[in-house]
């Protein structure tokens, strides 16, 4: 299941800047940081985004990821949300609506859903913000059963976010 958990997570992904996770806080030279979820998580090694993590029961995965300069998507931030879940099929929004992040203007959807490649049932979480500079997704997929349960870590993971010398 965690592979196909992350397979959608890889949707947020537009290449890896280099990285440092010191004192629990992951820094990314794209110039953002966020926390660091519990000990239940770990770094995966294949990543294609800044940040993305794999629960270590398999059942849950977080991407953090930042597209900065000329790869930075335009339109707005309903459209750019939408494209990160566009793997998922049979998807029922659970949620949808705008809110700040860090005082920045963000779209937050929760959907559920099923995996294009093998079907299983899923439930994802996304953020979407933007500055002057990046834009930065925030995603957490897990299977509905183990959803409630993870949710704080990737909660803690979006409340922590700041832009480094640029709050």
């Amino acid at each position: 299941m965690g592979v196909m958990v992350l397979g959608i997570a890889t949707l947020a992904a537009a290449g890896c800047a280099a990285t440092r996770i010191e004192g629990g806080v992951f820094s990314s030279d794209k110039g953002y940081r966020v926390e660091m979820p519990s000990g239940d998580w770990t770094v995966a090694n294949d990543r294609q985004a800044d940040l993305e993590l794999r629960h270590r029961d398999g059942t849950a995965g977080i991407v953090v990821n930042a597209s900065c300069g000329a790869q930075r998507s335009r339109g707005p931030l309903s459209a750019l949300a939408r494209h990160l879940l566009s793997g998922l099929r049979d998807r029922s929004v659970v949620v949808r609506e705008d809110v700040a992040v860090n005082g920045k203007a963000a779209r937050h959807s929760v959907v559920d859903g099923r995996l294009a490649d093998g079907g299983a049932p899923v439930r994802v979480e996304v953020y979407v913000m933007r500055d002057e500079r990046c834009l930065y997704d925030f995603l957490y997929a897990a299977s509905p059963d183990t959803f409630a349960a993870r949710r704080a870590d990737f909660e803690r993971v979006v409340r922590t976010f700041a832009t480094e010398g640029r709050q």
